[in-house]
């Protein structure tokens, strides 16, 4: 039996699954819109600062069949926002096809680490450094959320920026720990190079998940 599990992970029929829940998007373009987030385990990028470590081992988390998944989610809303861990560590494919067949738009928020696979309205790339995204990802990246951890990070979403798509939304984030000290800095930075916004988590200013 856990063998035929492991098969069907494999293939995007199962995924594991650490959280769902419904919720209003704190971050980015779609903030304050209501969705339903599924949260995906597994993930090797292993930034220091993730809020989500109980995320990264994936054998936390129980294999759940894409039609529960896609059920529990078409429930509670139309839009749907997969995120992890890193999401593309599996195929996305299954599971945005039952979104699809339910009528959801279907959103992504990933570090672009892994080969792009499922179908999606709304792709927000979030590059991190450890582990660079896939060039194939710039191309379709809907915004670019840069998350600002130290001054040096300017620099690196600078280079990230030059990257995408002229369409592409770039905004700015302070990593949640270090926020005092850099959203002075970050409003600085926007006021002078325009083309950037500044993302706040608003969902943990308003204390929900």
């Amino acid at each position: 039996m856990q063998e035929e599990i492991k098969k069907l992970v494999a293939k995007g029929e199962m995924l594991p699954l650490m959280e769902e829940f419904y919720t209003i998007q704190g971050e980015g373009f779609h903030k304050g819109t209501a969705a339903y987030f599924v949260r995906i385990g597994g993930c090797d990028v292993g930034c220091h600062w993730c809020d989500v470590k109980e995320s990264w081992n994936a054998d936390l988390h129980p294999p759940t069949k894409t039609e529960i998944i896609a059920n529990n989610a078409s429930s509670y809303s139309n839009t749907v926002v997969v995120t992890g861990g890193e999401p593309l560590t599996w195929n996305m494919n299954p599971l945005t096809s039952l979104f699809k067949e339910k009528g959801m738009q279907v959103h992504i928020e990933t570090s672009g680490a892994y080969d792009l696979t499922g179908s999606w309205d709304w792709i927000c790339l979030s590059p991190k450094k450890i582990k660079l995204p896939k060039e194939e990802i710039y191309k379709v990246a809907d915004e670019l959320k840069m998350i600002i951890n130290s001054k040096s990070d300017f620099k690196f979403a600078e280079e990230q920026a030059a990257k995408v798509n002229e369409d592409c939304i770039l905004y700015l984030q302070p990593e949640w720990s270090k926020r005092e000290k850099m959203i002075p800095l970050m409003v600085d930075y926007v006021m002078k190079n325009p083309k950037w916004k500044v993302s706040l988590q608003t969902h943990k200013y308003l204390n929900i998940p």
